[in-house]
């Protein structure tokens, strides 16, 4: 058990081996017996466990969450982050003639006397586990640089702003702080997991958003003479033409941070005060989901077996930009995934790489459009189509073809619901007959935020929330509805995450007989309802009464069924 616990303390704190070693075995810090005989006796989960136990036999303080929002950027202004990280420590807080210092290794005198003389204060360690530090250390720094008050060094570099396009091609040593400063920004936004960063101009200023867990915040207002290098510097990340700023504009940023390889789509478009850039982040290293993870009920991911289990016909996913369509539709096509079938997808852009299936990149520049892509597939002996969107009648006839003909295709529509995809793909200019015929289901979908778990908290909803959702006060009671607080795991937001709610509109007779009559898409609804459909109301009330998500996040997501 000792070298067990051990092997946790030193994971948590960065001590050597022969430290722990040492630490283990010295009388001198306990009045009977030594630290290691007193953790041996005792049972450790984690690191953490160990290095709280150790701080208690050692009469240190130890603090296990460490809230980084409150550190002022005033106390490491003189410390390297270098420095800071090679050695695991960081400055906490100043009181009169005392520097409080988050330390994890409790042998470390000596980073701790430099910060003594740094400060010229008496010098107070608290543990912390080195991870949590870390992490503590990477956001403090960013908050540092991304504060106004931290562009003080770029401004002194007195770099001619107004014409930056010059200096940045040139790549001389003035523009260093201006690189820096976008590199701490894309640095910043892949940390705290963004989808999504905007830079926008006005007339006085500029402001940077991110976009986390779909909510825009804004993150720092960078001065206006700084908006022509910004743009530049980030278009010629993207191999953009600077010199060109009156048109839009699309590029790709390939990125690696931290170990994980970023693909960043990038979109400019010209405004009264200059270029709005727009950045979506994608983490080309993240898993692909099984559908179980995504937040389907157990109604819904029955039917979604049973319909992709089908060897033709059109299923389509549906819902808003960003709310999770390729997602579901790789977790579709991992489910499908085997050697004994042949799958083609063709992608703007590819998203997610899988093995074993064949994904061809969009390029509208040489004539490889969804449509092109779908009729070179006929050629290549499919079962198994995903076609990224239905942009156009063309796609949308070669789709209903190739699934008349003995093929499964997957696809995405832009539409508000399940049953807005009929008299939108009619709208486009398909058959109804041929919609009837060849659509198995359509699968809507939208995302709601997930409470946090640290800090959510029970919530009693008024009157008018209750009638609002249809539900009485002992329903209520009998659930578990809680409502967003905000801490320092989720930013003081109250949610961590995404989780989705859904309506899976299976097509049926009396669905088919409405198509072909081009009934709209309320008839198909009120139909799919009486059939069972279970709509995006009712599958998010359910998730606010399992304590997942708020009221507020369902009212501001979805809307009365009528």
């Amino acid at each position: 058990m000792a070298t067990d616990s051990q092997t946790l303390l030193q994971k948590a704190t960065g001590l050597t081996p022969e430290q722990v070693k040492t630490l283990w075995s010295n009388p001198s810090l306990q009045r009977n017996g030594t630290i290691g005989s007193a953790l041996s006796e005792k049972s450790f989960q984690s690191g953490e466990d160990v290095l709280s136990e150790l701080c208690k036999e050692m009469g240190l303080d130890f603090l296990k969450d460490i809230p980084y929002n409150d550190i002022s950027s005033d106390l490491i202004r003189n410390i390297p982050i270098n420095y800071s990280k090679q050695n695991y420590i960081l400055p906490y807080k100043e009181e009169q003639d005392v520097i409080h210092v988050l330390i994890a290794n409790p042998l470390n005198l000596k980073s701790l006397d430099d910060l003594r003389v740094i400060f010229g204060k008496r010098v107070r360690p608290i543990i912390t586990p080195a991870g949590k530090l870390i992490d503590a250390i990477n956001r403090v720094y960013e908050k540092s640089t991304a504060n106004l008050s931290g562009l003080d060094e770029i401004e002194e570099e007195e770099v001619d702003l107004e014409d930056g396009i010059v200096d940045l091609l040139e790549a001389g040593e003035d523009d260093a702080p201006v690189i820096k400063l976008v590199n701490s920004l894309l640095f910043r936004a892949v940390k705290e997991k963004a989808s999504d960063i905007h830079i926008a101009p006005y007339e006085k200023d500029m402001v940077v958003r991110f976009r986390r867990d779909g909510i825009l915040f804004d993150v720092f207002k960078p001065p206006k003479k700084l908006q022509n290098a910004i743009t530049s510097r980030i278009k010629v990340m993207a191999n953009l033409n600077i010199a060109e700023k009156r048109l839009p504009q699309d590029g790709r940023i390939p990125l690696k941070v931290g170990g994980k390889d970023i693909d960043i789509r990038l979109s400019t478009v010209p405004t009264a005060h200059g270029e709005r850039l727009v950045m979506r982040l994608q983490d080309r290293s993240n898993v692909i989901l099984e559908l179980e993870q995504l937040g389907f009920s157990e109604q819904s991911l029955t039917k979604i077996d049973e319909l992709i289990e089908r060897t033709y016909g059109i299923i389509l996913v549906t819902g808003p930009t960003g709310s999770g369509k390729s997602t579901t539709l790789y977790a579709c096509l991992s489910r499908l995934n085997s050697t004994d079938v042949n799958i083609l997808t063709v992608e703007d852009p590819v998203e997610q790489r899988v093995h074993g299936i064949g994904q061809v990149q969009v390029n509208a520049k040489i004539g490889l459009t969804f449509a092109a892509g779908l009729r070179s597939f006929l050629r290549q002996d499919p079962d198994i189509i995903m076609v990224g969107e239905i942009r156009d009648l063309e796609t949308c006839e070669l789709a209903i073809n190739s699934s008349l003909t003995g093929h499964l295709v997957l696809s995405t529509l832009h539409t508000n619901d399940a049953a807005g995809a009929f008299p939108r793909l009619i709208d486009i200019g398909a058959e109804p007959f041929l919609i009837a015929t060849s659509i198995l289901g359509v699968i809507s979908q939208r995302l709601v935020r997930v409470l946090c778990p640290h800090c959510k908290a029970p919530y009693e909803p008024t009157d008018f929330e209750l009638n609002s959702l249809g539900l009485t006060r002992q329903q209520a009671m009998n659930g578990n509805i809680n409502k967003a607080v905000g801490c320092n795991q989720c930013n003081h937001k109250g949610y961590l995450g995404r989780t989705l709610i859904q309506e899976l509109l299976h097509v049926t007779d009396d669905i088919r007989s409405l198509i072909m009559q081009k009934r709209d898409g309320n008839t198909i609804k009120k139909q799919a309802m009486l059939n069972g459909m279970v709509t995006f109301r009712d599958h998010g009330i359910q998730k606010v009464l399992n304590g997942i998500t708020t009221i507020e996040e369902l009212f501001s997501n979805t809307q009365l069924d009528i």
